[in-house]
């Protein structure tokens, strides 16, 4: 009997996804309307100084942990679309109240790579991005509460 049983506890376990792990790695539409009031837990993104309309924005939500916080593959959510100059606004609903990050990037000619020399980014509470932090700091940088409502804030983007 336990030996037909191993394989099915096998598959069983394999199931379980951990809590941190739930909710991860979604691609979103930029949906405004999940940012209205009354809607949440959610965080509402004004991302300004965007240099131009081309190539592609990318907005990530993390868990405001050193776990998680820019680790490949842990972000939650993920919002891209076309650049547009200027200020975007973005709608990133989040599994539950808690701590997060969001990270931003413009990828200005769309190749899909970082290019140092071109492409923008920006971080929650715009931390200073240097070459000593590698352009990656802290999470206790970046790191915001967001309650069961709507959590509201502005990023301003950094080009080279």
């Amino acid at each position: 009997m336990l030996k037909f049983a191993a394989p099915f506890l096998l598959s069983a376990a394999l199931l379980v996804v951990p809590a941190s792990m739930a909710n991860a790695n979604q691609t979103i539409s930029n949906n405004l309307s999940k940012c209205s009031p009354g809607n949440g837990p959610a965080v509402m993104v004004k991302v300004n100084g965007i240099k131009e309309s081309s190539g592609n924005m990318r907005v990530q939500s993390y868990r405001g942990t050193s776990e998680e916080w820019l680790k490949k593959g842990a972000w939650l959510s993920r919002i891209e679309m076309p650049a547009k100059r200027g200020t975007m606004m973005f709608c990133l609903p989040v599994p539950k109240s808690g701590t997060y990050a969001i990270a931003v990037r413009h990828d200005v000619n769309g190749n899909g790579k970082t290019d140092l020399s071109t492409d923008g980014g920006g971080m929650s509470n715009d931390p200073s991005i240097n070459i000593f932090n590698l352009g990656k700091p802290s999470y206790k940088k970046t790191a915001f509460e967001v309650g069961n409502e709507v959590k509201s804030i502005s990023i301003q983007m950094k080009y080279m």
